[in-house]
């Protein structure tokens, strides 16, 4: 493992943790301003001021990486960069609408990868006292304990999570999967944070999680779940035009005896909804 990755990691999780206390402080003194993004998407001041945090923090100290985060940098041109190029992917907070109501599933994700290869992931909770984080090849760990997944095998008993779009009409086909797992596992959950749920699986609290979602949301937590032993794949054709370390179109983390039985019940047969 390269001496530079080690160092990427150490300085990731000191950014989280300066996050977390931006994020803290902003709801202790109740100092956010809501707005709203297309499709009626909650976004805050401490959205605004922790990613401007983060930005300056990784510019400063690497000049030469490229930055991907979902409030200043969304639309980053990946396709030019070379392949050798560290890409940071940030999501300030991943939970908008839990911190601006006052719950606790709220994190600072931090994900970086060169190429095709995701290596190294930080998702810090503040509010819950727990940071995630990962070093490919080197495990997963919350809090310096090293997790594992549940080793999940009976599909019954498989509590799953995932969550639902901003766009409405994406609704129809998430409704009618959620049905399927409802039917056959033991119950879902709608926690509010993909880089937490991503955690979730690694720690073995949550045996698969699925859903679309934006590279921000994953690039750090699908990392965590890989080196926690998850197999991460995808229950539908990809049509995102990401590349494939942040690619979260139709993803899907599970334990792995419970994978595949996973893949069945998400496929959903277009011309079912597409009325």
């Amino acid at each position: 493992m390269p001496k530079k990755y080690s160092e990427w990691l150490a300085f990731a999780k000191d950014m989280a943790f300066e996050a977390g206390r931006i994020i803290q402080q902003a709801r202790e003194e109740s100092s956010f301003v809501r707005d709203y993004k297309s499709d009626h998407e909650l976004v805050t001041s401490t959205d605004i001021a922790v990613d401007k945090y983060l930005c300056a923090s990784i510019a400063e100290k690497y000049p030469s990486h490229l930055i991907l985060s979902e409030e200043s940098s969304p639309s980053l041109n990946l396709e030019a960069r070379p392949s050798d190029k560290p890409v940071w992917v940030i999501d300030p907070i991943d939970g908008t609408v839990n911190f601006a109501h006052g719950h606790a599933h709220v994190a600072v994700s931090i994900g970086l990868f060169i190429g095709e290869e995701r290596i190294l992931g930080v998702v810090n909770a503040p509010f819950l006292n727990e940071c995630f984080w990962a070093l490919r090849g080197g495990g997963a760990f919350c809090n310096d304990k090293a997790l594992r997944v549940s080793g999940g095998t009976d599909l019954r008993s498989a509590l799953v999570a995932t969550g639902f779009p901003y766009q409405k009409n994406a609704l129809v086909p998430l409704v009618e999967r959620v049905s399927r797992v409802l039917h056959q596992c033991q119950d879902i959950r709608r926690n509010g944070s993909a880089a937490l749920d991503l955690c979730w699986v690694a720690a073995g609290r949550l045996d698969a999680y699925f859903e679309t979602v934006k590279p921000w949301d994953m690039a750090a937590g699908v990392l965590i779940a890989e080196e926690a032993g998850a197999k991460v794949g995808y229950y539908e054709e990809q049509k995102n035009a990401w590349p494939k370390p942040i690619n979260g179109n139709a993803l899907l983390v599970s334990t792995p005896d419970l994978y595949d039985c996973f893949i069945e019940i998400l496929k959903v047969n277009e011309f079912s909804y597409s009325n």
